[in-house]
């Protein structure tokens, strides 16, 4: 059974820092794109962001570009979101992704039907 498992969320200032990290489970991820999708209360599922299967390839969401930074360790199939002066928008659930039909990019790498698989989710709140 394939699992991804989000962890490090929790509640910052703004202005703060936080690192998600996501761990997969029955099956490796090592050739395949992932990455980060976030939800806030009342708001649409948006693209956060993605990273190829070696690393080397990354996009950002508009709102995210410059603060966030996606990263992943192959050997230990897990993928990580750094997230730098975090403000109150920032809240939401956030969660991790997993592409298996390709190791390349979709060319809709921005929504979330070009995942395969999601995790549960971890929440990040981010006070004033």
């Amino acid at each position: 059974q394939v699992q991804l498992v989000e962890s490090g969320g929790g509640l910052v200032q703004a202005g703060g820092s936080l690192r998600l990290s996501c761990a997969a489970s029955g099956r490796t991820f090592s050739r395949y794109p992932m990455g980060w999708f976030r939800q806030a209360p009342g708001k649409e599922r948006a693209f956060v962001a993605a990273i190829n299967w070696s690393g080397d390839r990354t996009y950002y969401g508009d709102s995210v570009r410059g603060r966030f930074t996606i990263s992943r360790d192959n050997a230990k199939n897990t993928v990580y979101l750094q997230m730098n002066s975090l403000t109150v928008d920032d809240t939401a659930v956030y969660y991790c992704v997993a592409d298996d039909s390709s190791q390349y990019f979709s060319l809709n790498y921005y929504l979330g039907a070009a995942y395969d698989y999601w995790g549960q989710g971890t929440q990040v709140t981010v006070s004033s």
